[in-house]
């Protein structure tokens, strides 16, 4: 499989795309006016605590007060790459005992702030380098779950202990696989200074106050991206282009030779064809190989996804046939997941019908093996009674949809408008209102085309019975201009239409 990172750097954003096998699979977008918190640490003050609600808010300076949870505010016992936050019993924990208001504290965003919510935060600081993760409040050994070596895992294990320091925590990442000793020294030694700096930070200046943050889209793509399975690192900017071959210097000299300029005349997502991908990934229905699709449709609360078999009718029997779609799909589900960054507490999979219990076990198998290539932590809970698949996936940014999309003024985010014929209804209400307001004896009504065709009638027999019921002269005027939710009325003199 060849993959590739495709750096691209607009006046107004930047995006880092992730090609395999020139598709794409992961896109990330930065804004240059937007600021993105994830990664940043933060010395706030406590505002409220909340004990019915085991949180507290924080002011970190921002425009809304940052959400800590009991579990997040308590000593940190565990902690691994691949893992959510683990807490051995928090329930034993009242945040009214661990924070006041008007205290200062210093936390580190861990999701971004989404929709009405603000960001929430931890007092689990972690440090990621390219081969390490130092987590400067723990006392914690942990290896990504992605190394399955058990040897490997030893190895790496036996080195941490012998490098990590005293009364701090490390996780091991998974480019590590493979080093030695000697790998991690840059990697420590920068880390360890960097939580000095930010200790150094934490005693003076104002409160409310930024005292870290994480480096943008590009440099991280380099930190966390940027591994031997990538075979080519692209971008069409030459300032960075030199800037991210400094940073490779530092942290994987031999990759340099796979950074490369792009510098020919023509747009460099254009050329990857990456833009028409990205207008596919925002798209309700996805077509699968066979011939069946998916629906994907987001909710406030859920993403909930139907499987159809469409286009595709087998060979043999019904059965074969759900399951090849429903196999597809698998693949389809969690490559889109992925790629649409769409994350929650609950994602509703409704495949085919299946009545083999072998062939319900082979889907669900085959779903988390498909989500392994996905970076974000994903959990497949299981089918309900009912043949759904539950799953979740970690939540950490607006997703891609979020991103580049916003509701539609017509419909107002609904997806959904009023047919011609219930818009021709509210017209007739409104030419009552106007004329029961008025002593116009003639209007006109503009209105979208498909409007005009209800209210005019076959023949012009509609127009013709509302006249007849208002005693009154109306014109109505089709226009592509006006929305098809729109009505204009107004008076119009009654001799220039004789």
């Amino acid at each position: 499989m060849v993959s590739e990172i495709i750096v691209d750097v607009g006046l107004i954003e930047k995006r880092v795309a992730l090609l395999e096998d020139k598709e794409l699979v992961e896109i990330f977008i930065e804004r240059n006016d937007s600021e993105r918190l994830v990664g940043n640490i933060y010395r706030g003050i406590v505002r409220d605590v909340l004990p019915g609600m085991q949180a507290a808010f924080i002011d970190i300076g921002y425009d809304k007060n940052a959400f800590l949870y009991v579990g997040d505010a308590v000593s940190q016992k565990e902690f691994s790459e691949d893992e959510e936050d683990l807490y051995t019993d928090v329930k034993s924990y009242h945040i009214e005992e661990i924070l006041r208001p008007g205290q200062e504290i210093t936390v580190q965003v861990i999701k971004e702030p989404i929709g009405t919510k603000g960001p929430r935060v931890t007092t689990h600081i972690t440090l990621p380098g390219r081969q390490l993760v130092l987590l400067p409040n723990a006392d914690y050994i942990g290896i990504s779950r992605r190394i399955e070596d058990e040897e490997e895992r030893a190895k790496l294990k036996k080195i941490a202990e012998k490098i990590k320091p005293k009364n701090m925590g490390l996780i091991v990442r998974t480019v590590s696989e493979g080093k030695r000793e000697e790998d991690f020294k840059n990697d420590i030694n920068f880390l360890v200074k960097l939580w000095e700096k930010i200790k150094k930070s934490e005693q003076s200046g104002p409160v409310p106050r930024c005292i870290h943050r994480d480096l943008n889209i590009i440099y991280r793509a380099v930190r966390d991206m940027f591994t031997w399975n990538i075979d080519k690192f692209i971008i069409n900017d030459r300032q960075e282009y030199y800037k991210v071959l400094e940073l490779v210097e530092m942290t994987s000299p031999a990759l340099k030779l796979r950074v490369e300029y792009f510098n020919k005349n023509i747009d460099l997502y254009q050329y990857y064809q990456i833009d028409s991908m990205i207008e596919k990934a925002l798209a309700k229905k996805v077509w699968l190989k066979c011939g069946g699709y998916i629906i994907i449709e987001r909710t406030e609360a859920l993403t909930v996804i139907d499987v159809n078999t469409g286009k595709y009718v087998g060979n043999n029997n019904l059965e074969e046939t759900v399951l090849r779609t429903n196999l597809d799909a698998a693949k389809e589900i969690a490559k889109q997941l992925r790629l649409r960054d769409i994350g929650g507490i609950i994602i509703i999979i409704d495949f085919i019908d299946m009545h083999e219990p072998e062939h319900q076990k082979l889907i669900i198998e085959t779903l988390k093996q498909a989500l392994k290539k996905d970076r974000t932590k994903t959990t497949v809970v299981g089918m309900t009674g009912l043949g759904l698949i539950e799953m979740t996936r970690k939540k950490v940014r607006e997703g891609l949809a979020s991103i580049m999309l916003c509701d539609c003024p017509v419909c107002e985010g609904s997806g959904k408008i009023l047919s011609p014929e219930s818009v021709a209804r509210n017209v007739e209400k409104e030419i009552n209102r106007y004329l029961t307001e008025t002593i116009a004896n003639a209007i006109q009504v503009e209105v979208h085309p498909t409007v005009a065709r209800v209210l005019l009638g076959e023949n012009g027999d509609n127009i013709k019975r509302i006249e007849s019921t208002f005693n009154k002269k109306i014109v109505i005027k089709e226009s592509d201009e006006v929305n098809s939710q729109e009505i204009k009325i107004k008076e119009i003199d009654i001799d220039s239409l004789l």
